[in-house]
């Protein structure tokens, strides 16, 4: 029984029974008490095992933290031989959403290659890329992807027929912070599709530019893969930190915040980047490592 358990663990080492952290719950508390607004947080040490929430399972507004279930539906197509990789897309003007996106200054008719749209989507949150591909691999799709990998909630919502009224509710897509930090988890075990497309994945995951929140309250030298959402009532990110001394993943969600400014100093982004640093210096205990002097004036990522 003993060597069966043992197996169990080396081959998927991120089965590890979970263990509440108490002392790290009480931070989380104590760090979101007077939000104008609701926050839900889960962290999970891939290492010891041990769990820390508050609000971990309530529905939570993905905004653009959806774009990850989006890539695995990508990959799922791939590794299925529907798609390739490396094969060339045709831009069309019907496929513009208004913005400010990259891709959106694409004349009718271009070529890129899929790589690079889901790079663009990944990366620079692009939203004319990210409907690009959700419409060539379907909402539907990626939903029932993500039912049969046992996600009880998370699910992309706009342009997928039936709901509608989860849409209206929440947005482009819906999650948990439990089940934001589940997904990654699964990349970084090489469980997401498959180990070689989960190896994609987290190769493009690790190349964020909006890195002025939870990213820049970890040192610039420890890898770390993220994806943030926005829209003006809800802020959120999902990180997860190839540490020193372990592996940990967290998702911070908020939705109903008083403070819809789209400025730096809005109370989202604040208390996204508090707990990261705070986070990072739990696990991390003796690293002296903290945001040089000057560094804002450099993450004005617009």
């Amino acid at each position: 029984m003993k060597k069966i358990l043992v197996f169990l663990l080396l081959a998927a080492p991120s089965i590890i029974y979970a263990q509440t952290d108490e002392k790290l719950t009480d931070k989380l508390k104590e760090a979101v008490a007077g939000f104008h607004g609701q926050a839900g947080i889960y962290v999970h040490n891939l290492k010891t095992g041990k769990t820390a929430g508050i609000n971990q399972d309530t529905l939570f507004p993905t905004a653009s933290m959806i774009k990850v279930s989006i890539l695995a539906g990508v990959m799922d197509k791939i590794e299925h031989g529907e798609l390739k990789y490396n094969q060339k897309l045709a831009y069309r003007d019907s496929l513009l959403y208004a913005g400010e996106d990259i891709l959106g200054s694409f004349k009718d008719k271009d070529t890129i290659m899929l790589s690079k749209v889901t790079m663009l989507m990944i990366t620079m949150s692009d939203n004319t890329a990210s409907l690009w591909l959700q419409k060539l691999v379907t909402g539907q799709h990626i939903n029932n992807w993500l039912d049969s990998n046992g996600f009880k909630s998370m699910r992309v919502n706009s342009r997928v027929p039936g709901r509608e009224a989860m849409q209206k509710r929440y947005g482009w897509g819906v999650t948990t912070p439990y089940e934001m930090c589940k997904l990654f988890t699964m990349i970084r075990d090489g469980q997401a599709v498959s180990r070689a497309a989960s190896e994609r994945m987290y190769r493009t995951l690790n190349r964020i530019y909006w890195d002025e929140k939870a990213l820049s309250q970890i040192p610039p030298y420890v890898q770390a893969i993220s994806k943030q959402g926005a829209v003006d009532d809800a802020k959120s990110e999902t990180v997860l930190v190839n540490a020193p001394h372990g592996d940990y993943v967290f998702s911070i969600t908020t939705k109903n915040n008083t403070d819809q400014r789209w400025t730096a100093d809005n109370e989202a982004s604040q208390l996204i980047k508090k707990i990261s640093a705070m986070l990072w210096h739990y696990f991390e205990p003796k690293s002296n490592w903290k945001p040089a002097p000057g560094i804002d004036k450099y993450m004005l990522n617009e």
